[in-house]
């Protein structure tokens, strides 16, 4: 197994960056709240379809560990065990919560290389390929959501839903093309970025996650893997949009799976601007921001985006918890690694 070299610490400006966005989106969430009613209807709120709500969204990181198993095989070629990849995303999603400038996939990675005995950049790859699978399977569910939300007239007024439809399938069917471009012309897929990118170190990195991507597509060697992979990209992400519909029952919201599907898709754009650990600010405005496509008040939407979070944020974190107690693969080892993954990783959230 090859060791990864420690990496250069991220600058300072970084993590003030990301408390200033953070601070500026949590503001404009709550701008104008009265708390005493935000409260109250986190007092009413039924805490049976809560309760299912919660269990729903812990499940997509086990689905994880299914689609991972396609992805990601030992150096032998062996299917790779549950347990010790469970623990990984495990310690991961609870690093993204916990620890700043997204260490989480950093961790993730460390401790998939470690409990398996994995290369470290075989598990970089699969990492790089499982987000390119999430992030066209999030669009496409989010053009759906686009294509059948029961907007009214007034709250549409000005927006061009046509043409968001018309992007959002564009970057989904590029996304898509371009993976297979850069599977079929790896060195032209280089050539291109280094002609186009004129500084070397945005250059470097997105060839890094170029040669990733393609390592980890090549494992992909049968249309039932796939097949496999396109499936459980789709229950991960079903079961997500799952866990905010039903939550929306909790607070007694009128909003269908469609809204369900826009409000998960926000979310993901959301999430992607620098913020502090667990999404403070960048989780709730797209939430509040959906939910007010659908005339729902601004403190009942804000009840729901804070109770979500914070009842979501929970039971990973304690699971993540327990993983680093029982595998022994301290947070502190991945850490010292640098909050940059070595060339060729990304440590998105």
């Amino acid at each position: 197994m090859t060791a990864p070299q420690p990496a250069r610490r991220a600058p300072v400006w970084q993590l003030l960056l990301g408390v200033a966005v953070s601070g500026v989106l949590l503001y404009f969430s709550l701008k104008g709240i009265h708390f005493a009613e935000v409260w109250a209807h986190v007092k009413t709120a039924r805490t049976g379809p809560m309760v299912v709500a919660t269990l729903l969204a812990t499940s997509t990181f086990v689905l994880r560990i299914f689609r991972w198993q396609l992805l990601l095989r030992g150096d032998d070629g062996r299917r790779l065990p549950v347990g010790p990849l469970w623990h990984a995303i495990a310690m991961g999603f609870m690093a993204n919560n916990v620890l700043p400038l997204r260490m989480g996939e950093v961790v993730r990675t460390f401790a998939a290389s470690t409990l398996t005995r994995t290369r470290f950049t075989a598990v970089l790859a699969s990492i790089a390929v499982e987000r390119l699978f999430d992030a066209l399977t999030v669009g496409t569910l989010l053009t759906i959501g686009l294509l059948t939300a029961d907007l009214s007239d007034t709250a549409v007024a000005g927006f061009n839903i046509g043409g968001i439809i018309t992007l959002v399938g564009i970057i989904s069917i590029g996304g898509l093309l371009t993976g297979a471009l850069v599977v079929a012309f790896p060195a032209a897929a280089e050539r291109v970025v280094r002609a186009v990118i004129k500084g070397p170190k945005l250059a470097d990195k997105l060839v890094g996650i170029i040669e990733g991507v393609r390592a980890g597509l090549s494992v992909l060697s049968s249309p039932a893997r796939v097949v496999g992979v396109v499936g459980w990209s789709f229950a991960v992400w079903l079961a997500s949009a799952a866990s905010f519909y039903v939550m929306f029952s909790a607070f007694g919201i009128p909003v269908d799976l469609s809204g369900a599907l826009l409000m998960q898709g926000l979310i993901m754009f959301g999430i992607a601007l620098p913020s502090t650990p667990g999404y403070v600010g960048a989780f709730e405005l797209p939430i509040i921001a959906v939910l007010a496509l659908y005339a729902v008040a601004k403190s009942l939407a804000a009840a729901y985006a804070l109770t979500y979070h914070v009842v979501t944020f929970i039971p990973i974190t304690l699971l993540g918890a327990y993983s680093v107690i029982r595998t022994g693969v301290g947070l502190s080892a991945a850490r010292s690694m640098g909050a940059s993954p070595p060339e060729g990783g990304s440590p998105v959230a």
